[in-house]
């Protein structure tokens, strides 16, 4: 497979380079869908090969805490595409070869796969296999008609055409099945900017989006005559003032015991110019002005940094010694520490480098933040942890993952 696939490969790279602009029109349309078609191809053979490293466990051995996660730091993907990967390629595995056919002759796309793999998986549960490979049969004959949102929705009525005697019952299973998808597919996704900003997407279930708009609604009605925001600038102060109502409750879970809090740090030299800016835990930065004002309404701890970015005092607000060393800790390391982990800290837990139980100290130079996972991962011993000469955690493997056990850092918290 490898020699066939580096022809393939060698086959697609001389046709990057020949000169396009020499093809008549009806040859350009021809190779736009030979291409297509390679393309659809050799998404079957990902497929077939990331269902057998899933299978394997590769993933899990090499310290990921599933497959997907793996993809995401091994293909340079998001976790939810890389989730849709593993769940297709289970699917075209376990219940549907005739999709799995169709995809490796081009004849339909991924996202028609998809769209297929989960219809037939819903006609199955309703109809039987019998109905479901008729179901395969109409639904790729379909695919070379529409595209993948239309044929999602004929696909809510392909019992009709296969199985009539269930079509009502299937259609309250299918409503349920969607339902399920999206619940699935839900995720919020916060990028952060070069400029400090942070992008928010997502996609949110039929719940959580009634909430949101029930609780966001009152907020974004104009202030007055004179309000010039756009619609879509309303929404976004609606979103940070239900943060602002949000942070005033005592409801919030605790971060590592903790209320949930804002820290802003700042260079010694900054703070002796009477706080010139300031950086939150999360890496953004804020003006001075911002500072002042946030300090008026919330409760801002100072957190002063040496050059290096070790801790060198944390401001307290109670008399406990966990809390102003788990703020350091997450100043130092910004979430799990893991390499390739991008979970937040308040998903980790403080890991002692040198156990307690060996006489290990609870101290900032010898904790590190860890998740779960992967605290319960290091805790086997086949990983080192330590820290660099900057005073920042590295992670040695074991040899059998890396014979010449290059210590590894987490790149996702790093700043810039």
């Amino acid at each position: 497979m490898l020699e066939e696939l580096a022809q393939a490969e060698a086959a697609v790279a001389a046709c990057v380079d020949a000169p396009a602009w020499a093809l008549t029109e009806p040859d350009l349309v021809a190779a736009l869908d030979a291409a297509h078609r390679l393309e659809q191809r050799l998404a079957a053979v990902q497929l077939t090969l990331v269902r057998e490293l899933d299978g394997r466990g590769t993933a899990q051995a090499q310290g990921a805490s599933s497959t997907a996660v793996w993809l995401r730091d091994r293909l340079r993907l998001t976790v939810p595409a890389a989730r849709r990967l593993v769940d297709l390629a289970r699917a075209l595995d376990s219940g549907a070869p005739g999709v799995r056919a169709a995809l490796a002759s081009g004849a339909i796309s991924v996202e028609q796969a998809r769209v297929i793999g989960d219809t037939v998986g819903t006609v199955q549960a309703a109809a039987g296999a019998e109905a479901a490979d008729k179901a395969v049969g109409v639904l790729v004959e379909w695919a070379g008609q529409f595209e993948p949102t239309l044929l999602r929705r004929l696909g809510t009525r392909i019992l009709d055409h296969v199985a009539p005697e269930v079509a009502e019952a299937a259609a309250r299973a299918a409503l349920e099945a969607e339902a399920r998808r999206s619940a699935r597919d839900r995720h919020v996704t916060l990028s952060e900017l070069s400029d400090g900003r942070l992008r928010l997407t997502g996609s949110l279930d039929a719940e959580a989006a009634g909430l949101l708009r029930a609780a966001i609604d009152p907020l974004t009605a104009p202030s007055g005559p004179d309000d010039s925001r756009s619609p879509g600038q309303r929404r976004h102060d609606a979103l940070a003032d239900l943060c602002r109502l949000t942070l005033r409750t005592d409801e919030l879970p605790e971060h590592g015991g903790e209320p949930a809090q804002l820290v802003v740090t700042t260079s010694f030299d900054a703070l002796a110019r009477h706080l010139d800016v300031g950086t939150l835990d999360t890496g953004l930065r804020l003006t001075a002005e911002t500072v002042r004002r946030l300090a008026c309404d919330a409760a801002v701890l100072p957190a002063v940094l040496g050059s290096a970015g070790q801790a060198l005092d944390v401001g307290r607000q109670r008399r406990l010694v966990t809390g102003p060393l788990r703020r350091a800790l997450v100043l130092r390391d910004r979430g799990c520490a893991f390499p390739g982990c991008d979970r937040p800290p308040r998903w980790c837990d403080a890991h002692h480098i040198r156990h307690w139980a060996d006489g290990g100290d609870t101290s900032l130079a010898n904790s590190v933040l860890l998740c779960g996972h992967h605290h319960r991962h290091v805790h086997r011993g086949e990983w080192a942890v330590r820290l660099g000469r900057d005073g920042h955690p590295e992670f040695v493997p074991p040899a059998w993952l890396d014979p010449t056990q290059v210590p590894r850092r987490n790149l996702y918290h790093r700043r810039t």
